[in-house]
């Protein structure tokens, strides 16, 4: 494809002048691939570090072995059927690229960008996993001396995850852009890199969701057999399921939300640095590797935060861990401001501005994770409403637990809205020394900045969230190793703290997810109007195409055009739906083989036997792999069905059919006098749009609505209406039940699901036109 056209097309460049790619300006990707690389050794001497703590008695580590054991064969069985599909799918991808004379010359290097994207997307979430399920006895073991102690090696565990994903996604994406020979073709090499996000936005899905359906419903089952049912604690040994549900932790909560994560930052990269071609006249290859060098400064500022962080015995550790987001924060800015200021500068161009978009981006994080925190921390009002609906019973308890779940998305959506037009109109100002470019390629561009702002603490904020399964981790070795209760109090000071930290990053992910959604949107349009101009210029005299022509008026009154604005708003419900009852049908397995574990061995309830752990964990690893194939399929498979469906058909609802006029001009491109098809392309975009903003709103109701369900449940625990064992303590077990799917299943795919639908329209755009 030729993917210069692109840039042609965007602006009109009279008078530009074109900066020549120098050696000092291409200093600047070997300075952010060094970063990548001493990231990697610091994530590889905190991991010594970790695992070089204390494991604890004979006890502990045999909870600990089964748990590791555990999640292995749960994570090998599931990247083996990922690496089938990948593998599948990439030889789709080859074949439609390479029987197509346009993308013909790029077929092998974008299967190659997916391969290596899916590769980093699957080492990052095993990496990540791989120091969790041996950190979990270290921090257990640390806090049979000190708080502080266990504090620091449940983050520093988490920090290895944070710091390899980020890493990662700045290495594979700088790596493909240089052998792709990007420091020759600067303004060319970055459309090749798409790929890439498409296939960290597969792996990503199908660890998201298999890992989350293992995690629910393995927790459910013990939860509703152990807790309401037996009426033992959580974390009992006696119960079969609770080795499944630690387990669980691990590969939805670490290996799923650091592929979740992973995908963010290689989608904003690759968005970004698309955007920074097309602005290749302004700023050089400076622009383009923009991107690269605030994932760099992320790292930086990110190693410091975790460096920092500290408590004691008395202090709440999430005040500990603020700290370190605060000095995470404060440290990218800097960075972030010194980057604007040396790469983003010249003639025409208004930094400050600049600047803003990203300060836009960073203030929207710090907000997400403010509104995420008020919706689901039991010192505010939406969960102790839940907590007080559970007097009356597990049903207004669950009525309460929706009701919230629903009013959560309007203060997010609010957020969301003022940066776009915020970063929007900073860009269109801090470029407005162009004339020759458009007012909307300015604003985008701002768009991108901010984007690249918000996620410039993910490396700090990974950790926090690892920093959660860890510690849940350890509270289930001290209760099931029979530990003194002061250690179980340290343990569930980690553990609330985890929990927030839990709900917070995943308020954060879909943040990110929703600026980097519509920064691949916009990267969509731009390309169809890259293969539109293509295959019009190839026509020769035969061709015409309409001065300032471009494909951003998508529009609803088409047939083709609503129906694919429907599908896509239908398939974020069909997909929750597939994943929620994937968890139910799986969890119900758990309940049965609970029920009979305690029936068939009575000696399990009065302690004279040790349950079969294995068999839950096997039970539970088999259906989660096979119950995670159907919704990724659709997932993958829905917009590439309306793409090639609408592309054949769309000629029969209108859609392009008619040759447009304004005052006697054409205003359409043609061949032959022809309107080129874009009713398949045109259905893509309005699937795409009307999704993403269906999976935005679903998924802040999901993980802010299951959020305050788990934790209006954690509040009557400890003591509020009864305590645990009470009959409020039973009802909000149940709403907590319900919950769980919605936060740590379908909620976290959809984030996923959200990027997944724009990176694969983005690499399949040629087939639908």
């Amino acid at each position: 494809m030729h993917f210069g056209v692109l840039t042609a097309a965007l602006f009109t460049l009279q008078d530009i002048p074109s900066t020549p790619v120098n050696s000092s300006d291409s200093l600047w990707l070997w300075i952010a691939m060094g970063v990548g690389v001493l990231a990697l050794i610091a994530a590889f001497v905190l991991a010594r570090i970790v695992l070089a703590g204390d494991t604890g008695t004979a006890e502990m580590q045999a909870i600990s072995n089964a748990i590791r054991e555990g999640a292995e064969a749960f994570l090998s069985r599931q990247y083996r059927t990922i690496g089938i599909l990948a593998v599948v799918i990439a030889i789709v991808v080859f074949f439609g690229y390479y029987f197509s004379p346009r993308t013909q010359d790029v077929a092998l290097k974008t299967v190659i960008a997916f391969l290596v994207g899916a590769i980093c997307s699957g080492l990052a979430g095993f990496t990540g996993m791989y120091v969790s399920i041996r950190a979990n006895i270290r921090t257990a073991s640390a806090a049979r001396t000190s708080l502080n102690k266990a504090l620091q090696a449940a983050l520093r565990g988490g920090a290895v995850t944070g710091l390899v994903v980020v890493a990662l996604s700045l290495l594979g994406v700088g790596a493909l852009f240089f052998f792709f020979g990007g420091l020759d073709h600067p303004r060319q090499v970055p459309y090749q890199l798409v790929g890439f996000g498409f296939g960290a936005s597969l792996v990503a899905l199908f660890a998201q969701l298999g890992g989350g359906i293992y995690t629910k419903a393995a927790d459910v089952g013990a939860d509703l057999v152990g807790k309401v049912e037996a009426g033992i604690p959580e974390d009992d040994p006696r119960n079969p399921a609770v080795i499944a549900d630690l387990v669980g932790d691990n590969v939805g909560d670490c290996a799923g939300r650091g592929a979740d994560i992973f995908e963010s930052t290689a989608a904003e990269n690759v968005g970004a640095m698309i955007l920074g071609a097309a602005l290749y006249p302004v700023f050089g290859i400076k622009g383009i590797l923009f991107p690269l060098i605030v994932h760099a400064i992320n790292l930086v500022a990110s190693i410091i935060g975790v460096a920092v962080v500290k408590t004691n015995d008395t202090e709440d550790p999430m005040s500990a861990l603020n700290r370190g987001f605060y000095v995470t924060a404060i440290l990218a800015l800097a960075g972030f401001a010194t980057a604007v200021y040396m790469m983003l500068n010249g003639p025409g161009v208004q930094p400050l501005y600049l600047l803003f978009c990203g300060i836009i981006g960073l203030v929207t994080a710090f907000l997400f994770v403010w509104i995420t925190q008020y919706y689901t921390e039991s010192k505010y009002r939406p969960v102790q409403s839940i907590a007080e609906a559970s007097l009356t019973g597990p049903a207004t308890n669950i009525i309460s637990g929706i009701a919230v779940g629903m009013e959560t998305p309007a203060m997010p959506v609010i957020v969301i809205s003022a940066a776009l037009l915020l970063s929007y109109y900073c860009g269109v100002r801090g470029l407005a020394g162009f004339p020759g470019i458009s007012d909307y390629a300015k604003g985008i561009y701002g768009t991108a900045i901010a984007t690249m702002g918000m996620l410039s603490c993910a490396a700090y904020i990974l950790a926090m969230d690892t920093f959660g399964p860890i510690t849940d981790n350890a509270g289930g070795i001290i209760e099931m190793s029979n530990q003194d209760e002061s250690v179980r109090d340290k343990t569930d000071k980690l553990d609330s703290a985890g929990n927030t930290t839990k709900a917070l990053t995943k308020g954060y992910a879909i943040g990110s997810a929703s600026l980097a959604a519509f920064l691949l949107f916009s990267a969509y349009l731009e390309e169809i109007k890259s293969i539109v101009t293509a295959k019009v210029t190839a026509a020769g005299p035969a061709g015409y195409m309409p001065p300032g022509w471009s494909f951003t008026n998508i529009n609803l009154a088409e047939i083709p055009v609503f129906v694919g604005a429907l599908l896509g708003a239908m398939l974020t419900y069909l997909f929750s739906s597939l994943a929620i009852k994937a968890v139910g049908r799986t969890a119900q397995m758990v309940v049965k083989d609970v029920r009979d574990q305690f029936r068939e061995n009575p000696g399990i309830m009065a302690g004279t036997s040790k349950p079969d752990y294995a068999r839950c964990v096997s039970i539970v690893t088999g259906a989660a792999l096979k119950e995670m194939v159907l919704p990724g399929i659709l997932a993958v498979g829905l917009p590439v069905a309306v793409g090639l469906i609408f592309r054949n058909f769309s000629s029969t609802y209108g859609a392009g059919s008619e040759v447009l006029t304004r005052n006697g001009i054409l205003n359409v491109p043609t061949i032959n006098g022809v309107p080129v098809n874009l009713g398949g392309a045109s259905a893509v975009a309005g699937l795409l749009m009307v999704g993403t903003i269906s999976g935005i709103l679903l998924a802040m109701l999901m993980n802010n609505g299951g959020g305050a369900w788990d934790n209006a449940k954690k509040w009557i625990e400890t003591g509020q209406y009864g305590g645990k064992k009470s009959d409020a303590h039973k009802a909000a077990v149940v709403g907590d039940t319900v919950g769980d799917p919605f936060k740590d299943t379908a909620g976290p795919s959809l984030h996923v699901l959200i990027k997944l639908l724009a990176t694969i329209t983005l690499v399949l755009a040629p087939l639908f036109l």
